[in-house]
């Protein structure tokens, strides 16, 4: 017999409407600025956490994974091209990327543990779906995008942590119910 009390009704908590705000913003900023704002929501969804400690350990595996990752692949892609200038998905690229991985995770247990999977994500988007002629800003680019997206996600959490905002509602209630 299920003893589990029925599912509450949906609740949409201040973490949630913060999220979608930040990465609303964000995402017109982007658009007006003729940018993919891609990236940088995925950097406020990762970034906004229950408290600041939260958003600073997500956001910051999140940044400095990205960051790890997208300077790693640069390197690697390079050296990948002194052997095959062309480029192309080749076995030898497949070689190339484990070494990566390895040198991924072990510069991650050096400057940010949490950063080895957002880090393997961008080293594998670089290294197999980016052309020979644009590796270079595309990885750039992505550790800005993902460096603005964490920064205003942990602005919000600094600035509109849920006790203020609790206190803020009961506040302009107390007003209304007066």
């Amino acid at each position: 017999m299920n003893q589990n009390p029925p599912a509450s009704p949906l609740h949409i908590g201040w973490r949630t409407i913060k999220t979608a705000v930040a990465a609303t913003l964000v995402a017109m900023a982007y658009c007006a600025a003729g940018r993919n704002p891609a990236f940088a929501c995925i950097g406020v969804i990762f970034g906004i956490g229950a408290d600041m400690q939260d958003s600073i350990k997500n956001g910051g595996n999140r940044l400095f994974g990205t960051l790890i990752g997208g300077l790693l692949s640069i390197a690697v892609f390079r050296l990948y091209l002194i052997f095959f200038p062309h480029g192309g998905h080749t076995v030898w690229l497949a070689l190339f990327l484990g070494l990566g991985i390895v040198a991924l995770i072990q510069l991650c247990l050096v400057y940010w543990p949490g950063g080895v999977q957002p880090g393997g994500v961008v080293l594998c988007i670089v290294l197999f779906s980016t052309p020979v002629e644009s590796y270079v800003s595309y990885a750039l680019n992505r550790i800005f995008d993902t460096a603005v997206g964490v920064i205003v996600a942990l602005l919000i959490n600094y600035f509109l942590p849920r006790k203020r905002v609790v206190t803020l509602w009961e506040r302009v209630q107390g007003f209304k119910n007066s």
